[in-house]
């Protein structure tokens, strides 16, 4: 579906007076009267821009050529085919550009005055105009038959002229030049009037030159039909040349104020934006004119050339901003985030809102995303996606279902949200199309609902309601309280990406499908360099597509990638990499520094380096700064991955996988959690697809054994452990799913219990001498601590609290020197990370795995093992 195009206000509404409704030419004259605005430039009906502008530069860089540079080139054409042909044959650009011979231009930009007549243009390359070059020529040629060699005396011809009248200016309205003949009509124009068979048949006598050099008298102009003339004229565009020249002549007042300003605004943009070559600038101003239209907003751009039409929608963009206000975009039905100081992420700034047709819900749509948007911004739009769709599919309901339309909120009860929930469902059930005509971003315009869509079009809804409810804005309505809390609160189930399987991530690591990937990308913007980052780093997509080119480093002989973490807002971080990666990283560095010295003629600087991206776009990015957008490479990846015949798969997974051979390979979730940036180990946790595959920790907690709180000394550790060989703990491992039997809090390692047998206690494990406690079950014994002293404190007599902590003292002591001994070897963080253990994790090895306590007790005395040398240090196990 198109976007819905957004016009302007009206200029003047008496009704309500605002800044949008006063007049608008007075406040862009007083925008332009401002001391920053570069009057003597952009002030003026023809806008001359000198060649080496920094933003709308057209002269040829070729170091002395005069020629017009391409519109959308920075060479001009025949510089343009030698640079080609030169770097078909392996020539780079700076050396193009040393040895390029620089070119005159083959006609004037702005003609120069005859040297005989002030005030007639000089015709072609020559100094004099159109008749004082044809009598000179004919000077030229008397002489030859009266004399036969040579020629006459220049100066002396000079001298014995009369400069003729001048014309005045060209009678083409829009036309910057002046008349080079007595029809009133520039050198182009006149050639454009005999290429269109003359209209009005506009003529001059015969030897009209004659006429006027030798009578001094006006030479008079013969018309077939001068009014047909007069039209031509009027209707005629001025020649579209680049030559530096953007003619605003014959604009109504306020589209050239218009253009004016934003051809400033324009060149004030500090950071890269679209290129407006002048030619574009003037194909808009031309269709201003065919249209006769007051204002910008006023242009048809259905019926424009595409070039103008993308300058003109720019330019639209950059007037809102101070056409309207805040209160202006809230009448008018949208919002426009730069009017709060933000930009979200590449969105144009706009988010409509006519789609809520109720403006008591739109009201609230627009307070609260302008309460988001001033105090937490979000990154994209997405957030504000979800309300505004899930209101959208609520007000189109009600302009059906409720009665008024439901304009009126006080006439809405419940069953009306009631019978939207029920409604919602039911298209989801039967994939019917939404009632809103919003489309979702990323989606299709006929989309059918799905259960997804539902849970976010609720949530939407629910989301603002409930903020009018604590706000008190639903009070201030009348809106019925049933009527939102009838709205369900869903979860969103949101399923996560699995890692490659083994077969995939072969595929996807071949050299033959690596080069097929290759292929995909014939400009070498490095694609396969890129999914090569994604899948070596497990960085986000775009974290890789918007790398500086210099991202990588070496620290301490250490090879280093630097990047941005802008999703979680942790800038220039880093991370190590494997030489093959950083080999890589450095050839597309200097395949992206060929590609700026192409287009500079000169290599970055140091402070350019920092700024460049290292897979730079080929649009709108003279500057180097914007890197490959995300819609270019998933486009790539997908067509790929559908000739691999490898079923569905997304670039993300490769982040998956990383985390997930991470923990198989040693690593515990803070490792994962450092490595991939991620911002909580809860979050790492959702990277990682393999259950207790934590090998050290699994080993380290497992060798952490105390005696249970029934022991005659309770927290006495019985594998503390103490520093002792790998061989030395191998040897006195027993398989705990055979010598003992798990217990609540515990294992219990009474023999006859394990061999099947009745426990003679009745299960009194917490009192038993045959109960211990592992470094795995601290969690557990710590809730149990909170417990105790809970009930101790709410006793109703001192002495029952006193006798309950003396009762509880030996668990206590159980506990504490549980910590000390995890405390000692450096696991207490890890023991208390752990949660309560499940029944079916007993099956796994981390809780298969302990030692013999009196096998333990006879290492107590050995001091000569390193523990972190099995176990390593936090230094050792830094990944990053």
């Amino acid at each position: 579906m198109n976007e819905p195009v957004r016009h302007l206000l009206p200029l003047v509404t008496p009704d309500q007076p605002s800044r949008t409704t006063g007049d608008r030419l007075e406040l862009l004259h007083t925008l332009m009267a401002a001391p920053g605005f570069d009057a003597g430039l952009f002030r003026q009906d023809i806008i001359r821009v000198p060649g080496d502008h920094d933003c709308y530069g057209w002269v040829c860089t070729v170091p002395q050529c005069e020629r017009a540079s391409e519109p959308t080139r920075s060479l001009c054409t025949v510089h343009e085919e030698e640079w080609c042909t030169t770097r078909t044959a392996g020539g780079n650009l700076a050396d193009f550009m040393r040895t390029a011979e620089p070119l005159k231009p083959v006609s004037w930009y702005q003609p120069e005055d005859c040297t005989i007549c002030p005030g007639i243009p000089a015709s072609g390359s020559t100094p004099l105009c159109f008749l004082h070059a044809d009598r000179w020529q004919g000077r030229k040629t008397s002489w030859r038959k009266k004399y036969g060699d040579g020629q006459p005396d220049y100066d002396e011809w000079l001298a014995a002229e009369m400069p003729f009248p001048p014309f005045g200016d060209c009678k083409v309205q829009a036309c910057p030049d002046r008349a080079e003949n007595p029809i009133g009509l520039c050198m182009r124009h006149v050639r454009q009037y005999r290429r269109e068979a003359c209209p009005g048949g506009a003529r001059l006598p015969n030897q009209w030159g004659r006429w006027l050099a030798n009578r001094g008298k006006p030479v008079p102009v013969h018309y077939d039909d001068e009014l047909e003339f007069r039209k031509w004229c009027l209707e005629t565009d001025p020649i579209n040349r680049t030559d530096g020249k953007v003619s605003l002549l014959r604009l109504r007042p306020l589209v050239k104020a218009e253009i004016q300003w934003c051809m400033f605004q324009h060149t004030q943009v500090k950071v890269e934006a679209g290129h407006w070559p002048l030619p574009w600038i003037q194909y808009l101003a031309d269709d201003c004119r065919k249209q006769k239209v007051n204002s910008l907003a006023d242009l048809d751009f259905d019926g424009m050339r595409q070039l103008p039409r993308l300058v003109g929608k720019a330019m639209l963009r950059m007037l809102r901003i101070i056409y309207f206000t805040r209160e202006d975009t809230k009448d008018a039905g949208y919002i426009e985030t730069e009017h709060f100081g933000v930009k979200l992420g590449n969105h144009g700034g706009q988010i409509d809102l006519t789609c809520i047709s109720q403006r008591w819900l739109r009201d609230l749509l627009w307070d609260q995303m302008a309460n988001r948007l001033l105090v937490n911004p979000p990154r994209t739009t997405q957030p504000f996606d979800l309300t505004r769709r899930g209101c959208a599919e609520l007000s189109a309901f009600l302009e059906v279902q409720a009665p008024g339309g439901g304009h009126d909120p006080r006439l809405l009860e419940g069953r009306h949200m009631i019978d939207f929930v029920a409604d919602q469902r039911h298209r989801a059930e039967h994939g019917q199309q939404p009632l809103a005509a919003s489309r979702r971003r990323g989606g299709k315009e006929h989309d059918p609902v799905t259960k997804g869509m539902v849970v976010g079009f609720f949530n939407g809804v629910r989301r603002t309601l409930r903020k009018a409810l604590e706000t008190g804005d639903s009070e201030r309505l009348g809106l019925d309280r049933a009527f939102i809390l009838a709205i369900p609160g869903v979860a969103r189930t949101k399923n996560r990406r699995r890692p490659f399987p083994d077969d995939v991530a072969k595929a996807l690591a071949a050299e033959a499908n690596l080069q097929a990937l290759e292929g995909k990308d014939p400009d070498d913007r490095g694609l396969r360099d890129i999914w090569e980052a994604l899948v070596t780093t497990g960085r986000r997509c775009r974290e890789v597509l918007e790398l500086r080119l210099e991202c990588i480093g070496r620290l301490g002989g250490l090879a280093m990638f630097w990047y941005d973490a802008t999703k979680v807002g942790n800038y220039d971080q880093a991370i190590r990499i494997s030489e093959r990666l950083y080999e890589r990283i450095e050839r597309r560095q200097a395949k992206t520094i060929e590609r700026f010295v192409e287009r500079e003629g000169r290599p970055p600087t140091a402070q350019e380096r920092l700024t460049i991206a290292l897979f730079p776009s080929r649009a709108m990015n003279r500057k180097h700064i914007k890197g490959m957008s995300y819609g270019w490479f998933n486009a790539q990846f997908r067509e790929w991955i559908n000739e691999l015949d490898i079923g569905h798969c997304v670039a993300h997974q490769a982040r998956h996988s990383l985390a997930t051979n991470l923990i198989k390979n040693g690593a515990n979730l803070t490792h994962v959690k450092r490595y991939l940036g991620q911002v909580s180990e809860a979050m790492a946790e959702h990277y990682v697809h393999l259950a207790n595959t934590d090998q050290r920790l699994e080993d380290a907690l497992n060798a952490i054994w105390v005696t249970g709180p029934g022991a005659p000394e309770p927290g006495v550790v019985l594998s503390g452990g103490e520093p002792m060989t790998r061989e030395q703990a191998e040897a006195m491992m027993i398989d705990l799913t055979r010598k003992s039997t798990p217990a609540e809090g515990g294992f219990c390692t009474f023999q006859a219990v394990v061999d099947g047998g009745a426990c003679p206690w009745q299960l009194d494990c917490h009192n038993c001498e045959k109960f211990v406690m592992s470094g795995a079950d601290l969690v557990y014994w710590h809730r149990k601590r909170e417990q105790w002293r809970a009930v101790a404190e709410g006793a109703s007599d001192p002495k029952v609290a006193d006798y309950l902590h003396q009762y509880f003292e030996p668990t206590a002591r159980a506990i504490d020197g549980l910590e000390k001994a995890l405390a000692a070897v450096g696991l207490l963080d890890e023991a208390l990370a752990l949660d309560l253990r499940r029944p079916q994790d007993y099956f796994g090895r981390v809780w298969a795995t302990a030692f013999r306590a009196n096998e333990l007790a006879q290492h107590e005395d050995h001091g000569d093992i390193d523990f972190d040398d099995e176990y390593g240090t936090d230094e050792n196990e830094d990944l990053s």
